[in-house]
């Protein structure tokens, strides 16, 4: 076997590789109200992690539950690793840099959980693969789908931002607007599956989602010279995407390629979080998120219990950061490093800029920073209503050009 399943609560092991999505005994204690139990993890087999320990280098098809065959198919490629001086020498930050995962496929770190969901039903035979969204997973899922043969069933929040929807419609999937939240899309997706097969991709409820986006741990290891950094900043909804994070650089210390893992700061819109609350007051209910940054507005945490978890073993903490301040250090990243970022990636940034001292104070100035931006601004461009406007014509003549202030 290359790997099992064991409950991230209760503990128990399931020796074996079938299609699994929770604990069945401790997923009978939820209740809608606190972040949910029986959240499978995904434990690799000693001979996969010795065959990794063993390699020059390594990719995350070295740590797929599911290895990939052919990659060329849909490439989840190695994403820049960007050095923004300006914002280095503005926050006195020389180690600081960028992970731009927006540059993936469809424009989101969410390819990285769909492809290895896609090499799942592929393994087991299966065509059809239902999931909820508020915009970005359900994209690349169906981006992943369309370029593997998949039939993508996607259930959205029918407030989600257009232009993502819009991508996942372009790209074939069947699109079901929800009159309700995500996590009311979240649980008829869920009943989709149960009611008309396939697989559930939904991120936690299905383990391979966290599998597939640790692969972004993976690719920092190789980048920074097999060395990990000493801290990074991720933007936190559901807590999946700081699950996944920590899981890859979890693996790698298992495989005993490094010491330890970064700390893991937990990035959250203070309209949105639930798991800052969680991390800071041991307090896992739920809540009424209501962010501007849709990806990471989130009432229940699919994956609240192990992102806490995560956090706090490797001495990470939590920051808020309001609305304002997000689309504040939105304009920071266009105008000072090039980087056109949705609200959720900006939030990222946004609580670096608000934490600086205190990281400072803790790891000292010359200490590795990452800062993980997960997805790309032009999928929501409406975020800078308000905010930017285009200017106003000149006149076709060479008088309005000397006329101009700058």
């Amino acid at each position: 076997m290359r790997f099992h399943y064991v409950c991230t609560d209760c503990g128990r092991v399931f020796e074996t590789e079938d299609l699994m999505y929770q604990c069945p005994d401790c997923s009978k204690k939820n209740d809608g109200k606190t972040f949910p139990y029986g959240n499978l993890r995904v434990e690799l087999s000693e001979s996969v992690l010795k065959a990794a320990r063993e390699k020059e280098h390594v990719t995350a098809d070295d740590f797929y539950p599911y290895p990939s065959e052919d990659p060329s198919l849909y490439p989840i490629f190695t994403t820049p690793l960007m050095k923004p001086e300006r914002i280095i020498e503005r926050l006195q930050l020389p180690n600081l840099r960028f992970k731009l995962d927006s540059q993936l496929i469809s424009g989101s770190f969410k390819d990285r959980a769909s492809y290895e969901v896609a090499l799942q039903a592929k393994a087991l035979g299966e065509k059809k693969i239902a999931l909820a969204s508020t915009g970005n997973a359900g994209a690349a899922m169906s981006a992943v789908g369309a370029a593997m043969g998949l039939d993508i069933i996607l259930f959205v929040p029918e407030t989600a931002p257009v232009n993502k929807l819009m991508q996942s419609v372009l790209y074939g999937a069947k699109v079901v607007p929800v009159k309700g939240t995500y996590d009311d899309a979240f649980a008829l997706s869920i009943a989709y599956t149960q009611l008309k097969g396939g697989i559930n991709r939904n991120t936690a409820y299905n383990p391979m989602t966290i599998e597939g986006k640790k692969s972004v741990s993976i690719e920092l290891f190789e980048q920074m010279g097999r060395k990990v950094p000493d801290a990074i900043y991720v933007p936190v909804g559901d807590g999946c995407i700081i699950g996944g994070v920590a899981k890859g650089f979890d693996d790698l210390r298992k495989a005993g390629l490094i010491e330890k893992v970064p700390r893991l700061i937990a990035c959250q819109s203070d309209a949105s979080a639930a798991i800052s609350n969680a991390i800071e007051n041991d307090d896992f209910r739920a809540i009424e998120a209501s962010t501007r940054a849709d990806s990471i507005s989130v009432d229940l945490p699919a994956n609240g219990r192990a992102a806490v978890r995560a956090v706090k073993a490797s001495g990470g903490w939590a920051v808020r950061v309001s609305d304002k301040e997000i689309l504040s250090s939105q304009l920071v990243l266009t105008k000072e490093s090039g980087v056109l970022a949705e609200p959720a990636a900006a939030a990222a940034f946004a609580a670096l800029e608000k934490d600086r001292d205190h990281l400072v104070s803790v790891l000292g100035k010359e200490a590795s920073i990452t800062v993980l931006l997960t997805g790309t601004g032009f999928k929501d461009m409406k975020a800078f209503d308000g905010a930017v406007s285009l200017p106003e014509s000149i006149e076709n003549s060479v008088e309005a050009v000397k006329a101009l202030p700058f």
